[in-house]
C-alpha cells in the first residue's frame, strides 16, 4: 500500500521584530502502510521507519532547533571533536557534506573550472548549509554523484558518521555498532541500505541541535552571511590545533598528497619541489580566523567559541561540558560514556585504527606525540614559517632537537581565550 505524503513544514524565526517564515515542502509518494497522509499516526505500520513518521513526534518542536557549526581544518582533530555533538541524542549530526560540492566542482571541466572563482564556490557552500540547517536534505541531490534516484542515495558521503543517519526512522534497523558508539565505515549502508533523503529530512526537524563539521571553508569571515541569516540560530566551534602536528597528521594520511614532505623526514633534506604553501595557507587562515573571532565582532559576538584540540585531548570531560554549555545542550550520559570509551590509554595503537578518519585513540598521548615523528628540521622551518600563529595560539616552539623529543616538556602553553559574550 503507498500513502501520499504531502507535509509542509514551516520553520518560523524572528529577528528585531521581523518574522521571517521559511517553508518546505515535502511531496513525495513513497511506499508505506498507512493511509490518509496526516492522520496516518492512527494506524499501526508494520515497517519501523513508517510508524516513526506517522508519528507526530517527528514533527517540529515549538522550541526553534538551534544550530552548530564545527569549523576546522584538515588533520586537526575534528573527526574526533564531532563526536561530543554526534553522540548526543539530540542532536542531528553530519559530517563535512561540503565535499559533495567540492567534487561537482572539481568535476567540471577545465574550461568551467576557470570561471568558477572562489567567491562561486563559497557561495555553494553557504547555500548548501542553509538547506541543511533548515533539514531540507533533499537540497544535497543538486551535488550528490551519481544523482539520487526518487530522493535515495547510495553515495552520501561518510554517512557512518552521524548517528541519526543509521538509525531510526532513517534506518529500519539499529546496529550494535551505534548503540556502541564504534566508528566503522561499512556496517551502515549495509544494514540501513541506502539513504532516503526525505525520511532524513524528517529525522533532522526531531532534533533540537543540528551540527555540521567542515574543514571546507578557509576562514570563519566568509561565514559571516550565514551566521547573520534571521534564519538561523548559529554557533561556531573553531577548533585549533598546533600546525606542527597538523601537518604530521596530513603526512601520514595523505600520502601521495605530501610525498616531497616525507622524503624531507627521512632523508633530513629538503626537496625543491617541496610546497611550503600545504601547510602555510593553513596558518594563515586559521589564524585570520582565531584574530576574527577573539575581535568579537558584533555579527559574531556571544556566537564563537575556540577550542585548542590539545586542551580537549587533554581533559576531554571538562572541554566537552564547556562545549555542550556554550550550544545549550545539556550533559548526557551516552556522550560520558563514549568520552571514556575513546580517550584511554586502553585504546587501540594507531595502528589498528580501520579507517583515516578514527576518532578511537589515547587522546592525552596522542596530542603532541607528532614530537616523535617530525624531523627537527621540518620543525625549525615550520615555526619560522607560522611563528605567528603559533604564539598567537600558544603553542611554545621547540629550539633543539633535545627539547622537541623530551615529551615531558610540554609545547602547549596553559592559555585561556576570552569566553563568549
Amino acid at each position: 500500500m503507498e500513502c501520499s505524503w504531502k507535509t509542509v513544514l514551516l520553520l518560523v524565526c524572528a529577528s528585531l521584530g521581523v518574522q521571517y517564515t521559511a517553508i518546505r515542502t515535502l511531496s513525495d509518494t513513497l511506499p508505506g502502510p498507512c493511509q490518509g497522509s496526516l492522520n496516518c499516526h492512527a494506524r499501526q505500520p508494520r515497517d519501523s521507519r513508517w510508524k516513526a513518521l506517522c508519528e507526530d513526534t517527528w514533527l517540529p518542536s515549538d522550541s526553534p532547533q538551534k544550530h552548530i557549526l564545527l569549523f576546522a581544518t584538515t588533520r586537526s582533530g575534528s573527526s574526533f571533536t564531532g563526536q561530543l555533538l554526534n553522540q548526543h541524542p539530540g542532536v542531528f549530526y553530519v559530517f563535512e557534506p561540503l565535499y559533495h560540492v567540492q567534487q561537482a566542482f572539481s568535476n567540471t571541466s577545465s574550461r568551467q573550472r576557470r570561471t568558477l572563482d572562489r567567491r562561486a564556490l563559497l557561495g555553494a557552500y553557504r547555500d548548501l548549509l542553509l538547506n541543511l540547517y533548515t533539514c531540507d536534505l533533499r537540497f544535497m541531490e543538486n551535488y550528490i554523484r551519481p544523482e539520487p534516484q526518487e530522493h535515495v542515495t547510495g553515495a552520501f558521503f561518510r554517512r557512518s558518521s552521524s548517528h541519526a543517519l543509521c538509525t531510526p526512522p532513517v534506518c529500519p534497523a539499529k546496529s550494535e555498532a551505534v548503540a556502541d558508539g564504534l566508528p566503522d565505515e561499512t556496517w551502515c549502508p549495509k544494514d540501513c541500505g541506502a539513504l532516503n533523503l526525505t525520511l532524513a529530512s524528517a529525522s533532522c526537524l526531531s532534533k533540537g541541535h543540528v551540527a555540521i563539521k567542515t574543514v571546507r571553508v578557509p576562514e570563519i569571515a566568509d561565514l559571516r552571511t550565514l551566521i547573520e541569516d534571521p534564519r538561523l540560530d548559529l554557533k561556531v566551534l573553531h577548533l585549533v590545533r598546533d600546525p606542527r602536528a597538523i601537518l604530521a597528521s596530513r603526512m601520514m594520511a595523505f600520502s601521495d598528497q605530501f610525498r616531497a614532505w616525507k622524503i624531507w623526514n627521512a632523508t633530513r633534506r629538503q626537496p625543491r619541489y617541496v610546497d611550503l604553501s600545504q601547510i602555510t595557507s593553513t596558518c594563515k587562515d586559521m589564524a585570520a580566523s582565531v584574530e576574527t573571532g577573539l575581535r568579537r565582532p558584533s555579527w559574531l559576538r556571544g556566537r564563537y567559541l575556540l577550542v585548542r584540540y590539545e586542551d580537549l585531548a587533554s581533559n576531554p570531560e571538562e572541554r566537552a561540558s564547556e562545549i555542550h554549555r556554550f550550544v545549550g545542550l545539556q550533559k548526557d550520559s551516552r556522550v560520558s560514556s563514549w568520552i571514556s570509551q575513546n580517550t584511554n590509554r586502553d585504546a587501540c595503537s594507531p595502528s589498528e585504527w580501520n579507517f583515516r578518519y578514527s576518532t578511537t585513540r589515547d587522546s592525552r598521548a596522542t596530542a603532541e606525540s607528532w614530537r616523535l615523528r617530525l624531523d627537527y628540521d621540518i620543525v625549525k622551518t615550520l615555526q619560522s614559517l607560522c611563528s605567528d600563529t603559533l604564539a598567537l595560539l600558544g603553542y611554545k616552539q621547540a629550539h633543539s632537537l633535545v627539547q622537541l623529543r623530551n615529551m615531558s616538556y610540554s609545547l602547549v602553553e596553559a592559555r585561556t581565550f576570552q569566553p563568549p559574550l
